[in-house]
Parts: C-alpha cells; sequence; structure tokens
C-alpha cells in the first residue's frame, strides 16, 4: 500500500554559488514554516544547473547551514545538474507541440532591444518564424505569442503580466548547452508534486513565465507566496554579486530570530536565549503568513547576531 503525498508540498531551492546569508535564510524560514505550520513537506532542490556557476562546496556548506538552523527536509536533496534527460525530454515534448523554435541569435545581436522589468532583454521575433539564411541554431525559446498571465500571490496580491511586452519568446535552451532556469523549475516542481510555492520577490517576474511553461506542458500551477527581499544600506538585494555576509552557525539562534522578525512574526524576547529548536517550535505552531509586510522588498542586516 503507497503512502498517500501531503496535500501542502512546499520546497526551498538555492543555487549553490556561495554560502547562505541572511537573505536566504529568510526564504528558508518563509517556505519552511508555511509548510510545516499546515502539517505539509518541505523538500530542498540545489539548483545547480548552471553548472559553472555553481559548486559543490557550496552546496555542502548550505546543508550544513540549514541544518544547524533546524531546518529538517522530507526525502532525499534534488540536484538538478542530475536530471538534464528529464529537461530534455520536456523540451522535446515543446519542439513536438510546435511550442518553441530554434533561435541563431547572439548577446551582441541582442543588444538594442527593449529591457524586461528584470533586466532581461525583450527578445523582438527575429527567428520566430524560421532562421536566417545561413545560419544555425544557437538556443531554444518558446513561442509567447500574446500570452497574457494573471495570478493571485498570496503576499503580493493579484499580478498581472503581458509576456510578449515583458519578456517575449524566452531562452529554454541555451547556447551554451545550458537548460534554463525557467524550464527546469518547472519541471522539477511538477514532478515533486509541489503544491506551494513560497519564496523571494526578486523571482516575482519568473512566476508568469513558469505559469506559461507550465500551461505549455499540461502540468498544475502551484500556489505563490513571494516574500519581501532582503536588501542593504545601498539598496541592493544581498547576495554573492552584493557581498553579503555568511550566516554565523555557530550561533544561530540570534539571526533566526531576526529572520522571524523580519518576516512579520513576533517570538517572545525570552526565547532569545532558547535552543534553536526551541524557537523553531515556537515559530512552526505561530507562524502566520499574513503577518509578512507586503512589498517587493525590505532592508535587513547582514549580520544580525552581531
Amino acid at each position: 500500500m503507497t503512502t498517500p503525498r501531503s496535500t501542502y508540498r512546499g520546497r526551498f531551492a538555492p543555487s549553490p554559488t556561495g554560502p547562505l546569508h541572511f537573505g536566504s535564510l529568510v526564504a528558508a524560514a518563509g517556505s519552511f514554516l508555511d509548510a510545516k505550520a499546515r502539517d505539509g513537506e518541505w523538500h530542498l532542490r540545489m539548483e545547480d544547473v548552471d553548472a559553472p556557476r555553481c559548486s559543490m562546496a557550496a552546496a555542502t556548506e548550505i546543508l550544513r547551514a540549514l541544518e544547524a538552523f533546524g531546518f529538517a527536509w522530507d526525502g532525499e536533496v534534488i540536484w538538478q545538474s542530475r536530471r538534464t534527460d528529464i529537461y530534455a525530454a520536456a523540451l522535446d515534448q515543446l519542439k513536438a507541440a510546435g511550442r518553441v523554435f530554434p533561435c541563431a541569435c547572439t548577446r551582441r545581436e541582442l543588444a538594442d532591444s527593449a529591457i524586461a522589468p528584470d533586466g532581461a532583454a525583450i527578445y523582438p521575433g527575429t527567428c520566430r518564424d524560421g532562421l536566417p539564411a545561413g545560419r544555425g541554431a544557437r538556443a531554444w525559446r518558446v513561442r509567447v505569442k500574446d500570452a497574457c498571465i494573471t495570478f493571485e500571490d498570496a503576499i503580493q496580491g493579484r499580478i498581472v503580466s503581458d509576456l510578449a511586452r515583458e519578456a517575449g519568446d524566452f531562452i529554454l535552451f541555451r547556447a551554451d548547452g545550458v537548460f534554463a532556469y525557467q524550464l527546469a523549475v518547472v519541471v522539477d516542481d511538477a514532478e515533486a508534486g509541489i503544491t506551494h510555492v513560497v519564496r523571494g520577490a526578486d523571482l516575482l517576474t519568473s512566476t508568469s513565465r513558469q505559469i506559461f511553461l507550465q500551461h505549455c506542458l499540461g502540468v498544475s500551477t502551484p500556489s505563490y507566496a513571494h516574500l519581501p527581499v532582503v536588501i542593504n544600506a545601498a539598496g541592493e538585494k544581498l547576495s554573492k554579486q552584493t557581498h553579503a555576509v555568511p550566516v554565523d552557525i555557530s550561533r544561530p539562534v540570534p539571526m533566526l530570530f531576526a529572520a522571524l522578525e523580519f518576516l512579520g512574526q513576533r517570538p517572545p524576547q525570552e526565547l532569545s536565549g532558547a535552543s534553536v529548536h526551541e524557537l523553531m517550535a515556537w515559530a512552526t505552531a505561530h507562524w502566520q503568513l499574513d503577518q509578512v509586510v507586503r512589498g517587493p522588498a525590505l532592508p535587513g542586516g547582514q549580520n544580525p547576531a552581531g
């Protein structure tokens, strides 16, 4: 007899390009607590499909940090780098359905294109009706046409996206032979039966593209909740590029306490001296998603533990 799947299946999916920092901790805490507060499952996926940017050392450091902060995931860790055959099968499905087309354009040729809200070039449709004479395929793009995607985000509210105007025909398979993030995420979430995605608002612009791909592939669309992103004093998202300070796993409670406060939760001050497991137990029992501040970004300390 098989065990039925939980009605709530969430996930945390870091890219192992560097150590866990405070912004990553906030995203992990939000997704974990929303799952566990509803007796759901919380799965862990390493988004290392872009192998040149990722490292096993960073992945190992992230896993060690998550354990130190009291996060326990369900099942085995999923590694995107080991799933390229599955992504290839999904791309073949889209090819058979006429949903994608080969593209010969280089970055230099697209340099004068309009810029999307996330900073990417909006594809002008150069190869949509066929490759130019004498040119070979460098990448594969999905046909967006006049798609308009609308969804209700549990934190950010109603989101409406005109994909043709905001993204154009976006890439699914890159010129360097790497499957694009958008395709990998959709395939992974569908196969894992993910029902709820709680993540940072820096990925809000990706969500409409992912929902569009879900429709193309005939898979379910999860519920989405996008947490405000932690920014530094310069207004930059905490990241490896902005020199975000790694979390201190030797003193996890002060930083976890700060992450809960950032998420609008109100842990009692006496828990500042508790164990990480006691603090996590309180947070799970008292988690309220509707207390998370609505907005794309909020300032937060890189090292709340001092």
